[in-house]
């Protein structure tokens, strides 16, 4: 009913509300091994996953969102729904290039869809990303690095929860929490996209520091970036005249501070379009 609403109607925006994406599912999650690998779970034999829907189905669909205008973001977690849906994203946009004559990689279509979670991907698909958003949960690192292993073996686990090699290749990664599925604290996300590490400071050198993003990437991820991702980032995502005055202001620096503080930071007052929503005093 939501779909045919918005596909009549188009998108819809105002100061407060933004709908102009459609959330769409290739597959499971890794925990419960619904994700879909291109190889057998290591845990798992003889067992890769499923797709939530057949391959045409996400094309009939993408069809639809981009007629209308509508960002099409894919949850995606294993490396083979990573791979079919960056590689159906790169056709339509090869494919509108050609019907329009456009050249410059397909820039100009710029519908900025994203795939969401972006966990387990083959080095091969990370050129897939130049023209997609990754939206990334940082705590996801944190919250599976204690059994992830076990799912996708040594090698394997080296290709996950890769953020840094993302934000090489898309050049850019939105950042969120995954709430209700994760903790909703952003503090939380800040710290385990910089420090890799739980709430007990686990492991002690952190997860897979290779992929560790800096506190200015994390920062970014978290507002410019994000708005970006929204197309909004004319009004919100930095402190700019002419922009909504949305801001919080924190108890510590979190770019300053010893990186093992930032879970601990307090939240004191929070500003929408200027407008006090929420002080701890």
């Amino acid at each position: 009913e939501n779909l045919d609403y918005y596909l009549q109607h188009g998108i819809y925006k105002t100061d407060r509300l933004n709908v102009r994406s459609f959330k769409f599912y290739a597959d499971g999650a890794l925990g419960s091994r619904g994700a879909c690998l291109l190889s057998d779970y290591s845990d798992k034999k003889r067992w890769k996953g499923f797709l939530l829907s057949k391959p045409e189905y996400f094309s009939e669909m993408a069809q639809k969102m981009l007629a209308k205008g509508f960002q099409m973001n894919t949850h995606c977690i294993g490396d083979s729904a990573v791979r079919l849906i960056a590689s159906l994203i790169n056709t339509i946009y090869r494919d509108f290039s050609k019907q329009h004559d456009v050249m410059n990689n397909y820039q100009s279509l710029n519908s900025r869809w994203r795939i969401e979670h972006a966990q387990v991907i083959s080095t091969n698909d990370l050129k897939k990303f130049k023209n997609i958003i990754p939206s990334i949960q940082p705590t996801h690192a944190t919250s599976d690095m204690y059994w992830a292993k076990e799912r996708l073996g040594e090698e394997r686990i080296k290709y996950a929860y890769a953020y840094k090699d993302l934000l090489k290749a898309a050049g850019m990664v939105a950042l969120g929490t995954d709430f209700p599925v994760e903790n909703i604290n952003p503090m939380y996300t800040f710290y385990a996209a910089v420090a890799r590490k739980d709430l007990k400071g686990f492991p002690k050198d952190g997860f897979q520091m290779e992929n560790a993003l800096t506190r200015e990437e994390t920062l970014k991820g978290m507002t410019i970036w994000a708005a970006y991702a929204n197309f909004e980032e004319k009004e919100k995502g930095s402190i700019e005249k002419g922009k909504f005055a949305d801001f919080v202001i924190l108890d510590k620096d979190i770019m300053k501070i010893n990186i093992d503080e930032v879970s601990n930071v307090k939240v004191v007052s929070t500003f929408v379009n200027g407008e006090k929503v929420y002080s701890s005093k």
